[in-house]
C-alpha cells in the first residue's frame, strides 16, 4: 500500500556529485527541494580516485565554482596534496588535481546538504517515476509517494549495477553498495531510452605493505593554488605520492589469463570509457608498450588505504594478486578491496536538450553518469546545470544555456546533446575549440557574473570579484605606460635568457610579450611593481603573450555566435524542408536542435543541409 509522503518543488534522485551540485543549486534558488540516496552514508562518495581535478576535469571544477557550485570549495577544505598538470606546455591545458581525503570529502559535502536551506536529504530508493499531469510522481521501496514539479535523475553507477571480478558477477552499486534495481524499468516505461555502459576501478592496498624505497617520489606544487575562488587560506600539502611502473612479467601474468577476464570472456555487454581503459585492456590494446605508469595514492588522513591508479581491472582475485605482486614496490602488497568492473544503466543524451531537460517530459531532467559520461567533474558540472534550470523553470525565467565558447561546461552539455556518447564521455581540453580561451586561470572572468545574475554568487563574493578585474585593468595600464631603459643589469637578465638587449628603451608589456621572459624573470628591474593576487599577473602574461591567437579565437567565437542566433523552431517536421538529405532529416528530427550552430554541429548533418536551413529560415 502506498502512502502521501510529501510535495516538493524539486526532486533529485542520488546524492552523488551530481545529485550534489544539482541539489544545492535548486535549493539556493529558492525551490524546495528533497534528494534521495540509497544509503546515506554513500553521499558524495568518491567510488573510483581519491582526488578532484585534472586535465581538462580541473577547468571544470574552476567553472562549477566560477558559477556558485560547490565541489571546488570541498576539494580545498579536504585536500591533501595538490599540483598543477602539464606546466610544461601551453597555458590552454594548464589544469589543477587535488588529492583528496576521500571520507572527508564525503562527510563534508552530507553535512552541506544536511545543513542548506529549503533542502531535506533522505534515504530512500526509487522504483518509480510517473507524469501526472503538469507534476511527477515518485514512489520508495517502501511505498511513500511523493508529487514534485520537476525531478533530476542523477543515479551515477547504481542503475542497474552489476559488479564483474573474473567470472564472478552480482547485482551491486559502488563500494558494494545496493544498486537501483527497480527504477530502470520505470524509466523505459515511460519511454526514455537505456543502455549499458561500464567502468571500473583498481584495487586498494595497505600501505605498511608497499615498499617505498626505489619507488619516485611525486610532491604537491608549492604554493598552492586552489580551486575555489571562495578559498583565502590556502591548503598546504600533507601528503607525497609514488609513481611505479609494469613491467614484462606483469604484461605475461595479464596475457596468459586474458581468457578469465570478462572483458574478453564475453560477461560484460557494456561499453567501457574510451580514454580510461583497464590494465588488461591496456596491455591488449598497445601490445608494442613495454610498460605502464601507475600511481600509488592515499586514499585519506586517517586510512591506510592506497589507490593504484592506472591499475583498474576486471581479472580475477587470484590474477590480481600476481600481476598487482610482480611491480616494483608491490612485492609484498595486501590487497584491502580488490579491483572491480561495473556495468550500468544510463540514458542516450540525444533525448535531451541544452538545458539537460529530456525534449519529450517537460520537467525532467539528467545528470552525471546517467548522462553516458564519466568522471566526478563531469557530473558535478552537469548537476550544476541541471538544478540552475529545474529552479529558473518553476520560477518562470529564462533558462541558463552555457555555449561552447564561453565555458568547458557549456561544451560538455553541447556534446552529449548533439554529438551523443556512444561510450563513457570524458571531458579533455581537446574538446573545445576555444581551449585558448577557456582557461583554468580565467574562469571567474568569464562565468562569475553569470552565476551572480543567476542568484548563486554573494554579494561579497561579486564585490571581491569587481575589485580583481579592477586591479587588473590597472596593471595592464602599468604595464604599457612603464619604460624600462637600458642598462647593464637589465641586459645581463635578458642575454641571460637568450633574448637581445636594449639599445632603447622598451615598455614593460614588449618585454613580457617575449617568449623568454616572464613576470618572474622581470622581477628585479620591475621596481613599482604591485602587490597583487599571483592569478592577475598570471591572467595577464597569458593575455599578452598570446594576443595575436587570442584575437582569432574571438573572431571565430563571433561567427559561431551569429550561427547560434538563428534560432530554429523546436516543433518543425524536418521531412517536410525540400533538399535536406534523409540522414540529415532522421537526425534533425532526433536531436531537435536549437539552432543552426548546433544543427552544425550534429554528426549526419552536412554544410549543404546547412545551407538548405539558411534559406528555409530566411523564406
Amino acid at each position: 500500500m502506498g502512502y502521501f509522503a510529501g510535495e516538493f518543488d524539486i526532486a533529485v534522485i542520488g546524492a552523488g556529485h551530481a545529485g550534489i551540485e544539482a541539489a544545492l543549486a535548486a535549493a539556493r534558488l529558492g525551490c524546495n527541494t528533497v534528494v534521495f540516496t540509497i544509503n546515506m552514508d554513500a553521499v558524495g562518495n568518491c567510488p573510483c580516485n581519491p582526488s578532484i581535478g585534472g586535465t581538462a576535469k580541473g577547468h571544470l571544477v574552476r567553472e562549477i565554482d566560477a558559477l556558485g557550485g560547490e565541489m571546488g570549495r570541498t576539494a580545498d577544505e579536504c585536500m591533501l596534496q595538490m599540483r598543477m598538470l602539464n606546466r610544461g606546455k601551453g597555458p590552454a591545458v594548464h589544469s589543477l588535481r587535488a588529492q583528496i581525503d576521500r571520507r572527508k570529502y564525503a562527510d563534508a559535502m552530507k553535512h552541506k546538504l544536511e545543513l542548506q536551506e529549503n533542502l531535506q536529504l533522505k534515504q530512500a530508493e526509487i522504483t518509480d517515476i510517473k507524469q501526472i499531469q503538469y507534476k511527477w510522481q515518485l514512489t520508495t521501496r517502501m511505498g511513500a509517494e511523493y508529487k514534485v514539479k520537476a525531478v533530476i535523475i542523477a543515479t551515477g553507477t547504481y542503475l542497474g549495477g552489476r559488479i564483474f571480478i573474473g567470472d564472478v558477477s552480482y547485482e551491486s552499486g559502488p563500494d558494494g553498495i545496493f544498486p537501483a534495481t527497480f527504477l530502470g524499468q520505470s524509466l523505459k516505461n515511460l519511454g526514455l531510452s537505456l543502455r549499458r555502459f561500464k567502468t571500473g576501478t583498481p584495487a586498494r592496498v595497505l600501505k605498511s605493505s608497499i615498499d617505498f624505497t626505489d619507488l619516485e617520489e611525486q610532491a604537491g606544487d608549492e604554493p598552492v593554488v586552489p580551486f575555489s575562488y571562495d578559498t583565502a587560506e590556502l591548503p598546504k600539502n600533507k601528503v607525497m605520492c609514488h609513481v611505479s611502473w609494469t613491467n614484462e612479467n606483469t604484461k605475461k601474468i595479464i596475457l596468459d589469463n586474458i581468457q578469465r577476464s570478462p572483458l574478453y570472456s564475453g560477461l560484460i555487454h557494456g561499453v567501457g570509457p574510451r580514454y580510461c581503459p583497464s590494465i588488461e585492456d591496456k596491455i591488449v590494446r598497445f601490445a608494442d608498450k613495454e610498460r605502464h605508469q601507475l600511481f600509488i595514492e592515499p586514499c585519506g588522513e586517517n586510512t591506510e588505504e592506497m589507490y593504484l591508479q592506472g591499475m583498474s581491472s576486471s581479472l580475477p582475485e587470484d590474477v590480481q594478486l600476481q600481476f598487482y605482486h610482480s611491480i616494483k614496490g608491490l612485492e609484498n602488497c595486501v590487497v584491502m578491496r580488490s579491483a572491480y568492473a561495473i556495468e550500468y544503466d544510463c540514458v542516450d543524451p540525444l533525448q535531451m536538450n541544452n538545458t539537460l531537460e529530456f525534449n519529450d517530459f517537460p520537467g525532467l531532467y539528467g545528470a552525471g553518469q546517467f548522462n553516458g559520461s564519466s568522471g566526478y567533474e563531469e557530473a558535478a558540472a552537469q548537476g550544476l546545470v541541471a538544478g540552475i534550470n529545474a529552479a529558473l523553470k518553476i520560477k518562470g525565467e529564462d533558462s541558463l544555456i552555457l555555449d561552447r565558447a564561453g565555458s568547458y561546461i557549456g561544451t560538455l552539455v553541447d556534446d552529449l546533446v548533439t554529438k551523443g556518447a556512444n561510450d563513457p564521455y570524458r571531458m579533455m581540453t581537446s574538446r573545445s575549440e576555444y581551449r585558448l580561451i577557456l582557461r583554468q586561470d580565467n574562469a571567474d572572468e568569464r562565468l562569475t557574473p553569470i552565476g551572480r545574475k543567476i542568484g548563486l554568487i554573494s554579494d561579497e563574493r561579486y564585490e571581491r570579484f569587481i575589485a580583481k578585474q579592477k586591479l587588473k585593468k590597472e596593471e595592464l595600464k602599468r604595464i604599457s605606460k612603464t619604460v624600462i631603459p637600458p642598462s647593464d643589469r637589465v641586459n645581463t637578465i635578458l642575454v641571460s635568457r637568450e633574448t637581445s638587449p636594449l639599445t632603447t628603451g622598451a615598455k614593460l608589456i614588449d618585454l613580457i610579450k617575449r617568449p623568454q621572459l616572464s613576470y618572474e624573470v622581470l622581477t628585479d628591474i620591475d621596481e613599482n611593481r604591485p602587490e597583487l593576487d599571483p592569478n592577475i599577473f598570471e591572467q595577464i602574461e597569458v593575455e599578452v603573450k598570446y594576443e595575436g591567437y587570442i584575437k582569432k579565437q574571438l573572431a571565430q567565437v563571433e561567427q559561431m555566435r551569429r550561427m547560434e542566433k538563428k534560432l530554429l523552431p523546436t516543433d518543425i517536421d524536418y521531412k517536410t524542408i525540400t533538399g535536406l538529405r534523409l540522414e540529415a532529416q532522421e537526425k534533425l528530427n532526433k536531436i531537435r536542435p536549437n539552432n543552426l550552430g548546433q544543427a552544425s554541429r550534429i554528426s549526419g548533418v552536412s554544410p549543404a543541409d546547412i545551407s538548405v536551413l539558411v534559406i528555409w529560415l530566411s523564406r
